[in-house]
């Protein structure tokens, strides 16, 4: 993924691996393990200063790993996918802690009852992985599908929410 050209990162060191973070004047722009294929490089030249929505955004994961905070309160840029992964992905912010639902569910959601892949397509691209839950989405019958950062990680989210 390519940042907005005022981007700036952080690392966050969570209990599964390392992410980084962006944001930029809008928001939060991105939540990536490190590993998956589509996090973006670190900046050669961080920020001197702290960023407050990165700052926040790390309290708000560190509680969230800790168990004590189910809700994020951060403000989100979610302006770097199409029309369609946007609504995706706002859609993905109506499921709580603990909930879960399937790729054709959310589909239905969306008033695009057959457009289930492509509902998995820009889930897959979701740039603001945890916060937007995409990791609640299951396949049909509750299986484990699909989460960029990697099933494991994706059973743990869901067994830390008291889902599994």
């Amino acid at each position: 993924m390519k940042l907005p050209i005022d981007a700036v990162t952080t690392s966050f060191n969570s209990p599964l691996g390392a992410m980084r973070l962006a944001a930029h004047a809008n928001g939060l722009c991105g939540v990536w393990f490190e590993d998956q294929t589509d996090c973006p490089p670190a900046q050669p030249n961080p920020a001197k200063t702290p960023h407050p929505v990165l700052q926040s955004a790390c309290q708000q994961l560190t509680e969230y790993f800790a168990g004590q905070r189910q809700r994020f309160d951060l403000p989100l840029s979610l302006t770097s996918g199409t029309a369609f992964g946007q609504a995706v992905w706002h859609a993905l912010l109506g499921l709580g802690w603990g909930q879960t639902c399937s790729y054709g569910a959310l589909s239905a959601t969306l008033g695009q009852p057959r457009a289930v892949r492509a509902v998995g397509c820009a889930i897959g691209r979701n740039p603001i992985s945890i916060i937007v839950p995409c990791h609640r989405v299951l396949g049909a019958h509750g299986a484990l599908t699909g989460y960029s950062g990697g099933l494991a990680r994706k059973t743990a989210l869901l067994q830390l929410e008291g889902v599994l």
